[in-house]
């Protein structure tokens, strides 16, 4: 039967650093995303039709709140989105625009050159034929969200509970080493005592 012993200094610790994870991982669902747009009408625009359309390569997350460093192909279809609205595009026709494609009214577009520059064909036809429903920010993600975090509180539980085994297993084995040679630390007084006795 495996025992588990809880230190109050180590397990306060794991909590510490449990909950900096959870605050870390709550970060990226309440960041907002930077803008170039200095217009406070066309800022709004921005953050609605940023909050609609889903990461490249987080799909639970909201464009919004992917950065650079999560998806660079995400952040440059924010500058896309930005140009749109510059050229007078609301919110809601840019999110069907989209779903159904620009055509070729984006091909001067920096960023639809860009794509077709370096070779991402992908992107080029998703911006010129749209990329369907697939696009759209699904708001019920946190249910597969909540999961995620809740198996990855498990896991380390799991590391704690396994730290703290071998950490138990490691002293038994050291107390039954100790008692292995005070035994015969004892056996070897008995010995020299018998030889005592035969002298």
């Amino acid at each position: 039967m495996i025992q588990f012993r809880f230190n109050r200094n180590d397990f306060l610790s794991f909590i510490s650093y449990t909950l900096v994870l959870f605050g870390w991982a709550g970060s990226l669902y309440s960041q907002t995303t930077t803008t170039t747009l200095k217009n406070p009408e066309e800022i709004r625009e921005f953050l609605e039709a940023t909050d609609k359309i889903r990461c490249i390569c987080l799909p639970s997350l909201p464009i919004q709140s992917c950065s650079y460093n999560m998806c660079s192909v995400s952040a440059y279809l924010k500058t896309f989105i930005e140009n749109r609205i510059k050229d007078g595009m609301k919110a809601d026709e840019i999110v069907e625009r989209m779903q159904s494609g620009f055509g070729d009214s984006v091909a001067q577009d920096p960023v639809f050159l860009y794509f077709l520059e370096s070779g991402n064909q992908g992107m080029v036809d998703s911006i010129k034929f749209g990329f369907g429903e697939k696009i759209l920010a699904k708001p019920s993600s946190w249910g597969i969200n909540l999961t995620l975090a809740g198996l990855g509180f498990l896991g380390l539980f799991g590391i704690y509970f396994y730290i703290q085994k071998t950490k138990d297993s490691r002293i038994s084995n050291q107390i039954s080493e100790s008692l292995k040679s005070e035994q015969s630390s004892v056996d070897i007084e008995k010995q020299i005592r018998s030889w005592e006795e035969r002298i």
